[in-house]
């Protein structure tokens, strides 16, 4: 029976992803020869020629294509090991790594995370940024959760899950001093001064085409793609601002702000996105199992094939 020789299958990802021998020659450090005779190797051991010549171009056989998506995988499970093996040290202190999109709020982190804080032996890494490097660095191994207030993006290359951990309606909230007398939704919004999310932010969509359906116009004063940002905003001044409940919890508790008005048709989601790995961090069950949604939040689940 043929042995696999993983070299060999590196040499030949390389080769795929430049379409050019030279090229890959240079960046794998050895001559092209050399690589060549690699090349012919894996083809044997397979028994398929895994590239047609055109030009200067190398182009991946249909042989070659199904070779190249085995390859991605098995370097996959090769960098989970490395992640795995690294972090499980006999002894070793329990890490989760978690990356947080930058508009998500902070009191809703808060509470996911908070039952592993009173937990010994448990290390957190807490990030923050786009979504779309945070996704990056899941397929690096370098997270193993993203909390997101969008879903995971759609792409042919990726493998993960997405949980809907949570939703709720977004309100409209003020200064309780500043709050509108026989406040009408959306009514009373024609040309008012308004404090928004970003148009990036899916409650915003949500909420514009509800306006507009209605052929109410308000003054957007402020547009905000930080959460923490619209919180302080919202607390230090008298106008409207459309946020999340969970972003104010605490201002609204104490009376400093109160809710004008819940938008049901409005909602925000809050999404879990985990990468599909052999040996999931366990602290990944315990972080889910000890969550509450505030209103009942179904899961659901998103692959990316590949």
């Amino acid at each position: 029976m043929a042995i696999l020789n993983y070299h060999h299958l590196r040499y030949f990802w390389v080769i795929a992803n430049e379409n050019n021998l030279t090229r890959a020659a240079e960046k794998l450090h050895i001559s092209q020869s050399a690589l060549s005779i690699q090349l012919r190797k894996l083809e044997e051991s397979l028994g398929q020629k895994l590239f047609e010549r055109e030009g200067r171009q190398l182009i991946l056989t249909e042989a070659g294509h199904i070779a190249l998506d085995y390859a991605q995988a098995i370097f996959r499970a090769g960098d989970e090991l490395l992640s795995v093996m690294q972090r499980r040290e006999a002894g070793s202190r329990l890490l989760l790594r978690v990356g947080a999109v930058s508009t998500l709020s902070r009191n809703f982190q808060l509470d996911l995370i908070k039952p592993l804080l009173a937990l010994e032996d448990i290390e957190l890494v807490l990030h923050s940024g786009s979504l779309n490097a945070l996704m990056q660095q899941m397929q690096e191994h370098t997270l193993d959760l993203i909390l997101s207030n969008r879903p995971a993006p759609d792409a042919l290359d990726r493998n993960w899950q997405c949980h809907l951990l949570d939703e709720q309606p977004a309100s409209l909230v003020c200064q309780a001093r500043t709050t509108p007398v026989n406040f009408r939704f959306p009514e009373d919004l024609h040309h008012a001064g308004l404090f928004v999310p970003s148009m990036e932010s899916e409650i915003r969509t949500a909420f514009d085409f509800l306006l507009n359906q209605a052929g109410v116009r308000p003054k957007i004063i402020a547009e905000v793609d930080d959460m923490a940002m619209l919180r302080l905003l919202a607390r230090e001044s008298g106008t409207l601002t459309l946020v999340p409940p969970v972003v104010v919890r605490d201002e609204l508790l104490s009376g400093h702000l109160v809710e004008c008005v819940q938008i049901a048709e409005v909602k925000e989601r809050f999404y879990a996105i985990t990468p599909e790995r052999h040996f999931p961090n366990p602290l990944l069950k315990t972080l889910f199992q000890n969550f509450t949604p505030s209103n009942q939040g179904k899961s659901e689940q998103k692959k990316g094939s590949g």
